[in-house]
């Protein structure tokens, strides 16, 4: 059998409602796989299942060359860790919360308990956290010691419940960097869920795409995101999504024929038939054309100002309609309004084919 884990054919049904259909995925040895979707898709259905907290209604699984029956759960459950979203912690120290699952292990040595829970913190980037009191620490830290307690278990298969929703960029980068880590340096097998394109597209060996309980594409980055992909669009709700014809530049650009009145430069080599977005964040407004090294600059005009607290989402048309995002203090000192002419300028690599 390929793979360290192999799901065939696999159902799940909650009444009359199938969280799963015919789902058939490999699980690659020492690789991580990311399941890829929105919510409600089925991500976590799979997790448990691979970690045997559930059982699949119709289905074969194996583990190597193994069948694991329908009352084997045990099996999976000394093989698989699993992280959830949200956490429970015991209300008392790190180094506790840590080591509970290890002194359940009778063949360990105090030593051997303490060295585990220091390098497992250590691996987060928690060194000295352990007389810290777990329910005390914020979001993003309590999400790297449930990261730990699992790691410190050393389990063959670690598996990950959208392990960075709501967390900070800092928490998300240190998070994302150990997963990569922990695959590298201890040859994990990492099963990842998350409906994040673009931790998917960083992290993944391999992506699994997931919509409705059904596995639509299996690939690589490559197979997932280097060409227009219908799945994606159709559960991401992207803004400023652009379709066209790619042609390749001498510096290894991409030129983007969307229409006779726009053309988008992406540092992609893509040539062909293209669908492509920007995150508003990633596009600047400003009155005038910046001195600036970006490849987009266009000029436009307000068609719409969304009030969302603190920033202000406009909608621009330069050619298309741009969604974009400036503070509620820049809106004002640039004097905008619906009506108003403004400048669009955003990278190349700002560009993203979906």
């Amino acid at each position: 059998m390929a793979g360290l884990m192999e799901l065939c054919n696999l159902w799940k049904s909650f009444g009359e409602v199938n969280a799963l259909q015919n789902v058939n995925l490999t699980i690659s040895h020492g690789k991580i796989t990311t399941l890829l979707g929105p919510s409600g898709s089925g991500k976590t259905t799979i997790l448990r299942i691979i970690a045997g907290l559930d059982t699949p209604t119709r289905g074969t699984l194996f583990y190597g060359n193994t069948q694991i029956a329908a009352n084997d759960q045990i099996t999976l459950r000394e093989k698989a860790t699993l992280v959830f979203q949200k956490s429970v912690f015991f209300d008392t120290t790190v180094y506790n919360n840590i080591a509970y699952g290890l002194k359940l292990n009778n063949e360990l040595s105090k030593e051997e308990i303490n060295n585990k829970v220091s390098e497992s913190l250590t691996l987060v980037c928690l060194e000295g956290f352990e007389k810290r009191r777990a329910k005390k620490l914020s979001g993003g830290e309590q999400q790297r010691v449930s990261l730990a307690r699992a790691l410190a278990l050393d389990r063959e298969l670690l598996l990950l419940d959208e392990p960075t929703v709501n967390l900070d960029p800092k928490n998300v980068s240190i998070i994302e960097e150990t997963i990569q880590r922990i695959n590298r340096e201890k040859k994990t097998t990492i099963v990842l869920a998350t409906h994040n394109m673009f931790q998917a597209e960083a992290i993944s060996e391999k992506i699994a795409l997931l919509i409705d309980g059904t596995v639509k594409q299996v690939g690589t980055n490559q197979d997932i995101f280097g060409k227009s992909n219908k799945y994606l669009t159709s559960f991401a709700r992207l803004e400023n999504v652009f379709s066209g014809t790619a042609k390749n530049t001498k510096e290894g650009t991409s030129i983007i024929d969307v229409n006779q009145h726009l053309q988008i430069e992406a540092s992609v080599s893509s040539p062909g038939k293209v669908t492509v977005h920007v995150r508003p964040e990633d596009i600047l407004v400003s009155n005038n054309p910046l001195k600036s090294s970006a490849r987009n600059v266009f000029k436009g005009t307000i068609v719409g100002i969304a009030d969302l607290g603190s920033i202000a989402k406009l909608t621009v048309d330069a050619g298309k309609k741009f969604s974009v995002q400036i503070t509620k203090k820049s809106l004002s000192e640039m004097k905008l309004n619906v009506g108003s002419e403004v400048y669009l300028t955003f990278k190349a690599s700002a560009v993203q084919l979906i």
